[in-house]
């Protein structure tokens, strides 16, 4: 008799709660990673508010001592702060600290999701180091504030080269850089002149340019003409929602933060105190994370079968949370995705 293959061992990884709903809808994708096959081994630690409140830091080193053992990890969303008050948003902290420089959001319609379009199926690639978004600013003088944007050719050719590899390996047909070069000429110039010399070596993707704010406005109106966007980090952080709109809202998109060595996956939504501990909040974005985790790990069977259980759900239509219009709860759209599995 033949043994039965043994099947390899866990994967460590960095497990980060979060605040706000980040713990119930964590502990969903958690659940449902087990149940799809997932071979995952957590190491469970805090960041953000829940963090600081115990041990008076937003970013305790036995965190940042877990992602460079594990190198991956699931995060649930993270309070930021507003304002001159508290601690600098942990969000941009990891991904400085860990050299994160592309933040990847696959934007798709969703079967028996109701929005006003249909057949989307896009990838923001955004650059996730410099720009106004790392928060380099100071005071000149009384009521004078400066912020610096900070535009390197070294990042600039970094991310353009990911988001042709992307396309590359993905089989998508075009990239549209992102900018407003027509008035930050320096700046954005440097960024479009990057993005152009990289794409002289990828002459079966299709390159494009386009303002930001013409962007916005051709995305609202035919958002299926778009297949791999390629942005600087403030552009990047709001086209991101807006493309999040196309397809039913944040609660349906993954995102991952990617470096060489490190790679953080998270749900792109926010802490959402007002329903903290109701057993109201969406799970999907979090566990659709979890799949591209999945995949980065090489699980790739247990990342295809919940991809596929989340479709069968949403296409059912009958386990949806308030954000998707729905009543269901955390626990049942949960409940439900295992069931499908």
């Amino acid at each position: 008799m033949t043994a039965r293959k043994r099947p390899g061992a866990p994967r460590p990884a960095t497990l980060i709660p979060g605040d706000g709903i980040g713990p119930e809808v964590v502990d969903a994708a958690v659940a449902v990673i087990e149940a799809a096959g997932g071979r995952i081994a957590w190491d469970v630690q805090l960041a953000g508010k829940a963090a600081f409140e115990k041990t008076g830091t937003a970013i305790p080193e036995a965190l940042l001592a877990s992602i460079r053992r594990t190198h991956v990890g699931l995060k649930g969303p993270l309070e930021t702060q507003i304002g001159r008050i508290g601690y600098r948003s942990v969000n941009v902290a990891l991904r400085k600290t860990f050299d994160l420089f592309a933040n990847v959001r696959p934007i798709r319609s969703h079967p028996g999701v109701r929005t006003a379009f249909s057949g989307v199926d896009l990838v923001v690639v955004r650059e996730n180091t410099e720009d106004l978004y790392s928060g380099i600013e100071h005071t000149i003088a009384p009521g004078v504030v400066e912020s610096v944007k900070v535009i390197t050719a070294r990042a600039s050719r970094r991310i353009a080269r990911f988001a042709f590899e992307l396309a590359r390996r993905e089989h998508r047909r075009k990239i549209v850089a992102i900018h407003k070069a027509n008035i930050m000429k320096l700046s954005d110039g440097l960024f479009l002149a990057c993005a152009r010399q990289v794409a002289k070596h990828h002459p079966r993707v299709r390159y494009e340019e386009l303002i930001v704010d013409n962007a916005c406005m051709q995305l609202v109106l035919r958002p299926q003409e778009f297949d791999v966007l390629l942005l600087e980090n403030l552009y990047g952080d709001i086209v991101s929602d807006l493309c999040a709109g196309l397809v039913g809202g944040l609660g349906l998109v993954p995102g991952a933060n990617l470096g060489v060595r490190c790679a953080i996956f998270e749900a792109v939504h926010g802490t959402a105190p007002d329903i903290t501990g109701k057993n109201l909040a969406n799970p999907l974005a979090v566990i659709l994370s979890s799949v591209m985790l999945l995949r980065h790990v090489g699980q790739r069977r247990a990342a295809n079968r919940i991809e596929r259980a989340v479709s069968r759900l949403l296409s059912e239509g009958r386990h949806r949370t308030r954000d998707l219009g729905g009543t269901a709860t955390t626990s049942a759209v949960t409940k439900r995705l295992i069931a499908l599995l």
